[in-house]
């Protein structure tokens, strides 16, 4: 048991507070990296909506993670911006609760996405004959509900671990956000024991989504190899390369935040830029840059913009 066991009614965000001068440079960084998150996002989202050729299983689960990420970033990011401009970084606990229960829910629902897209693709390469009957929107839209119910439903219990007690002086949030090793370590209860039994839960999920993508890449490699023309391959490695390589820096930054050793400080605060700033950056980029339908959906929006303009 820790002292000082009063009601805490508030916590204090430590955050970028340890680097007073460079707030404002800070503060022009993220928010040039979060506006371009943001409009990209509800670019793929908008040309989805609006293209029919786009209404296809890999696009809907693409409308979907980016739908995801836009509500992932909301959570974070605009309060990290405001806290940048402000000397007194406070938020209330019921705040810090949802903030955190938020966090969790949209990250394990971008995982659980990234594995559905995956599950897309090993089926569209491997099983093309039985694919349109197999994945259709139907299937896909119950699909994506999964993964947010099955993404909720962990931080629901992550969450109620974490805030199931009071917490003890001091309130100081060594992080720029209500991030779930910075709270549980202000508990008054065993936050040790508590803080390693949401942690393997956290892990337990990000291994085993990783996993089973993996796990499809090896059966859809495998159909490839078999694959006898060079232009076939290429084809089939070009629909997977975009969410290949949003993946591997998905879980590549996530693993950096959850399979770390314990640190103190301000550590956690930079670890955690790559997960939460970054990687919702480059994912629409990934996504966009090189997808021709995309590209062709955007000209003919703006095809369309142009003419009625005239």
């Amino acid at each position: 048991m820790k002292i000082n066991q009063t009601v805490l009614e508030e916590f204090i965000l430590v955050g970028f507070s340890v680097y007073p001068h460079a707030q404002t440079f800070l503060f022009v960084v993220f928010f040039c990296l979060y506006l371009p998150t943001f409009t990209g996002n509800l670019a793929i989202m908008g040309l989805t909506w609006v293209d029919r050729r786009l209404h296809t299983p890999m696009y809907l689960f693409l409308s979907a993670l980016s739908f995801s990420e836009t509500c992932y970033t909301l959570t974070i990011i605009p309060k990290m911006l405001a806290d940048l401009l402000v000397k007194y970084r406070s938020i209330s606990v019921i705040g810090c609760g949802l903030q955190m229960n938020s966090f969790l829910g949209l990250g394990g629902t971008n995982c659980f996405i990234l594995t559905l897209m995956g599950y897309d693709r090993f089926l569209a390469i491997c099983n093309p004959l039985r694919y349109p009957l197999l994945m259709t929107n139907m299937a896909c839209g119950k699909l994506v509900v999964s993964a947010w119910v099955a993404g909720f439903f962990i931080s629901v219990t992550e969450t109620g671990m974490i805030f199931r007690g009071s917490f003890c002086h001091p309130n100081l949030v060594k992080h720029f956000f209500c991030h779930m090793r910075a709270v549980v370590r202000l508990s008054c209860l065993d936050s040790k024991f508590t803080e390693f039994i949401v942690t393997a839960i956290s892990v337990s999920g990000l291994i085993g989504t990783f996993l089973l993508i993996i796990l499809t890449y090896v059966f859809i490699l495998s159909t490839v190899l078999r694959i006898p023309s060079a232009e076939g391959k290429q084809k089939a490695f070009s629909t997977c390369a975009s969410h290949l390589t949003v993946v591997i820096i998905h879980f590549g930054f996530a693993s950096i935040v959850y399979l770390k050793p314990e640190a103190s400080g301000g550590d956690d605060t930079l670890i955690a830029i790559p997960y939460t700033v970054i990687t919702p950056f480059l994912s629409p980029l990934i996504f966009t840059l090189r997808n021709k339908d995309m590209k062709n959906a955007f000209r003919k929006v703006l095809g369309k913009t142009n003419s009625l303009n005239k």
